[in-house]
């Protein structure tokens, strides 16, 4: 598959180059997507160099699309449709520290998820969000997102230094209508 640059009011949505290794980097050291994300636990330059490398090997092979979210020309953060396959995909994504709390993410998402559900992208039936039980941020993001709240799984996610965590999951399908759904775990 050939990778696709996607665009919004506010950001560019493009592949990740070797010009980004150095802002993954730095990103990266962040203890909540150190904690939230499958990112190795340490993070070492050289992840992010590898990590630029497997992005494009991704796009290639179809199995995954990854972009970098962009926000005028700064490295906000990264989105993308994982485990491609069956007409499913699941979105993940992590925003730099100095991006969050500006409804990047939301922007974001929305463009990936309309692109995947698209005849003229992806032409998904089922887009799947997954993250480890007490990521509020990224649950309330999936929520506004339209996700449905489907359940917890036990021991689902690997985390990046070696553990499994427990994980809520949330589906989207192209007929929802996107509206925010009642969340059990957001509801304390």
């Amino acid at each position: 598959m050939q990778p696709v640059t996607l665009s919004t009011e506010r950001l560019t949505l493009s592949v990740v180059t070797t010009d980004d290794v150095d802002a993954i980097f730095e990103a990266c050291q962040d203890p909540t997507i150190q904690r939230y994300t499958t990112v190795p636990s340490p993070y070492a330059r050289t992840h992010a160099e590898d990590f630029v490398q497997k992005a494009a090997t991704w796009w290639e092979e179809g199995s995954e699309t990854t972009w970098a979210i962009r926000s005028d020309g700064d490295l906000a953060g990264m989105i993308g449709l994982h485990r491609l396959g069956s007409g499913s995909g699941e979105l993940g994504y992590w925003m730099t520290a100095g991006h969050r709390g500006r409804g990047l993410l939301a922007e974001a998402a929305s463009r990936v998820i309309d692109w995947g559900f698209s005849s003229d992208g992806l032409a998904l039936a089922r887009i799947e969000w997954r993250a480890v039980v007490g990521n509020q941020a990224s649950a309330r993001a999936a929520r506004g997102l339209g996700f449905r709240f489907e359940g917890t799984l036990r021991a689902a996610l690997g985390s990046g230094d070696g553990t499994r965590d427990d994980a809520w999951i949330a589906g989207l399908l192209p007929s929802d209508d996107r509206a925010p759904q009642p969340w059990p775990p957001l509801e304390d």
